[in-house]
């Protein structure tokens, strides 16, 4: 089987390289890494009982499929993967195991403050909650606990641990702890979603990756911040990402040397407007750690990739364990880019779609993975100035990316 996925991966990298595609270097890489993710996520979905003529044929249609087609069939496969995994949460942590299609009751801690995340990082303004819903009740089990369960009954978790990279910065990695095969999702990118129509209230725009290495890009434009999630807490809360951290003279991102283009535009939004009151978030989520992956030092490969999720809002018995909130309560605008700058484009777009969903982020594994560190290629841009602890993995796959 293995020889089979590289046969296929040598075969993405040879596509990368045609000229037929060279008009547009960025399309490309987009459609290499759906392709990918439709071969890794339809492996994981035939199980372990998969044989080579079963892999074959995920090869075969992974080459003649449209890409709407793979795209659909990705999120198909992704969200019966997170489905299983809210329904051992469920498990874990609603009382008498009930169903999570009965109603629920409100918890006596309901009323109570939200507490500060792990990192205490988040945009806005501290906002008072006393006009939210209640919070389902559930078991009074710590972040450890629920970790330790789900690994009984997905057959991993994940723990932060120091990097074994050899460098100042490495800091925590992030460990996967069990096994995990091919195709399986084992994190969500936490935090909140911005759209290209609310960039101008992400903290610190423009510049508003300066002070933040917890962002992270869609192909689509969308952004998604971590920082405010830190790393979770041990309850079920009304979260809408709204407490600051202390002031710190390090924060402050000076203007002098920027453009006159910059300068115009560098007044950050009111960011006050995330989601209404809050949604009822699981913050004891084992799995929303994707934010803490490190990037592989050189002559590692990576073992996980992102994946786009669009997690379909009509899920309402699942929504608590999704750990996003979208910026804004409307509906989403239409947008056009024109170079690095975004502008609307006609009216609202609440009328795409029949269904709302959440514009997020998932890791896939790439390869086999046993009680080991998760790295994902962060392929930054390089049209920036890298950090000094940055090896590109495929410098080529880079350029198409930013391109």
């Amino acid at each position: 089987m293995a020889f089979l996925f590289q046969k296929f991966q040598n075969a993405v990298k040879t596509l990368a390289k045609s000229p037929t595609f060279a008009r547009d270097p960025r399309h490309l890489q987009f459609e290499a890494d759906i392709n990918r993710l439709f071969l890794y996520t339809s492996y994981n979905s035939l199980g372990r009982q998969a044989n080579t003529t079963d892999a074959e044929e995920i090869i075969d249609l992974a080459n003649k499929a449209s890409l709407a087609d793979q795209q659909k069939q990705v999120q198909e496969n992704i969200h019966l993967q997170i489905k299983t995994f809210c329904t051992y949460m469920d498990d874990i942590l609603l009382p008498d195991l009930k169903s999570i299609d009965e109603p629920l009751k409100s918890s006596p801690e309901s009323d109570a403050a939200p507490r500060r995340s792990g990192l205490g990082l988040a945009v806005g303004i501290n906002v008072p909650l006393s006009n939210c819903p209640a919070v389902a009740e559930t078991k009074p089990l710590k972040c450890a606990e629920v970790s330790e369960r789900l690994k009984d009954l997905l057959g991993y978790t994940l723990e932060l641990k120091p990097s074994g990279i050899q460098h100042k910065e490495a800091g925590q990695g992030l460990f996967l702890n069990g096994e995990a095969d091919v195709g399986a999702v084992i994190a969500f990118y936490p935090g909140i979603i911005y759209s290209p129509a609310h960039y101008r209230y992400i903290p610190g725009y423009p510049r508003v990756d300066a002070h933040n290495p917890y962002l992270i890009s869609r192909y689509d434009g969308t952004v998604i911040n971590a920082q405010p999630w830190g790393v979770g807490s041990d309850t079920r809360e009304v979260w809408n990402g709204s407490l600051v951290p202390e002031s710190s003279p390090e924060m402050h991102v000076s203007e002098k040397g920027l453009d006159r283009i910059w300068k115009m535009l560098s007044k950050p939004l009111d960011g006050t407007r995330v989601g209404s009151n809050g949604d009822e978030l699981e913050r004891r989520n084992p799995l929303a750690f994707g934010h803490l992956a490190n990037h592989p030092p050189k002559s590692v490969l990576p073992n996980v990739m992102v994946c786009p999720y669009d997690f379909p809002l009509t899920e309402r018995n699942m929504r608590a364990y999704i750990p996003n909130i979208s910026f804004g309560n409307g509906g989403e605008v239409r947008m056009k880019r024109f170079g690095s700058f975004w502008f609307k484009s006609g009216g609202s777009g609440n009328n795409l779609s029949d269904i709302h969903v959440l514009k997020t982020l998932v890791l896939v594994v790439t390869k086999a993975l046993c009680d080991e560190e998760v790295f994902l290629n962060y392929r930054l841009s390089n049209s920036k100035k890298r950090p000094s602890w940055y090896t590109p993995v495929d410098e080529e796959e880079d350029q198409r990316r930013w391109s």
